[in-house]
């Protein structure tokens, strides 16, 4: 019989997630269904959304060469039947401060600084790079991570080397990059551009480097449709960008610098955003969501 979510002590709840101890030595990390855009937390949830996030992190930790912080397969028995699903037994990290982004493609807010002064996170880029360009060559742009509210802000490769030695922070870039680098490779095979995503990574207790958290998922990285790229353009997405350009749209009558919380999302954009969540897990791992709902319901 699996137990109870109320028999694990809760430790913390994130916009997404809700972290609690199964014992001294794993947790579990339960993703909900809830969606985040501009560092709020949207009244509105997405269907499903937590078991893409799940089956889109499991497929890459399956795939992925690098150690990760699985400890337990996704019907694990400590798992609670509340969650099957989108849930899963992890082992217990010291985590690193900081969210390691890599980026082969300059948008965002990278592009924003860019526009600024020609860098992202103190690197120089070439003169002429627009919107969606693809760089010369992935690079890794850390950010300092938020308390729940706040902003994430980008830092220097500096900055890292000051708090985790030089060593440590040369680790966390290889690997970044290493890790990416598979990652865009195995999208673009189908059909999937990689722009960017960010990884979180912690140390086990003999201090060696796992990758941690949710992993490549729409949630953390930007994906799109190889065939429609066109440079010079926001590209259509698979991610929550879409919510992102609702919210900002003249249909939503929000404001993002009004420091009001935005409106709660109509049932077409919460179901055009299930299916691109959806979409993009079916294409990137070429397996059917509906095959994990029966491996885990």
């Amino acid at each position: 019989m699996r137990p109870e979510l109320s028999s694990y002590n809760h430790l913390s709840a994130g916009k997404v997630r809700e972290i609690y101890e199964v014992d001294e030595d794993t947790l579990l990390m339960v993703v909900s269904d809830r969606i985040s855009a501009f560092d709020y937390i949207l009244d509105t949830e997405i269907p499903d959304k937590g078991r893409v996030l799940t089956a889109m992190s499991v497929h890459f930790f399956d795939t992925i060469d690098f150690p990760n912080h699985l400890a337990g397969p996704v019907d694990d028995p400590r798992i609670p039947e509340e969650v099957l699903g989108r849930a899963l037994v992890c082992k217990k990290l010291d985590m690193l401060p900081f969210e390691c982004v890599a980026r082969g493609y300059l948008t965002g807010s990278g592009l924003a600084e860019y526009q600024d002064n020609g860098t992202v996170c103190g690197i120089e880029l070439p003169e002429g790079l627009r919107e969606s360009s693809k760089l010369p060559e992935p690079i890794f742009t850390p950010a300092t991570k938020a308390d729940l509210g706040d902003h994430d802000e980008n830092v220097s490769f500096e900055a890292v080397v000051e708090k985790l030695g030089q060593a440590r922070a040369e680790e966390l870039r290889d690997a970044t990059l290493r890790i990416y680098q598979q990652a865009a490779e195995m999208a673009l095979e189908k059909g999937i551009i990689l722009a960017d995503t960010k990884f979180e990574f912690g140390l086990d207790v003999e201090g060696n480097l796992v990758l941690a958290d949710e992993v490549l998922t729409p949630d953390s990285s930007r994906y799109w449709p190889a065939d429609e790229y066109v440079e010079g353009r926001v590209q259509p997405s698979f991610d929550k960008q879409y919510v992102r350009n609702w919210l900002t749209g003249p249909k939503s009558g929000w404001n993002k610098s009004s420091q009001t919380p935005p409106p709660p999302l109509p049932g077409s954009v919460v179901e055009a955003t299930r299916e691109r969540y959806i979409e993009a897990y079916e294409k990137i791992s070429g397996k059917k969501f509906s095959e994990w709902i029966g491996c885990c319901v």
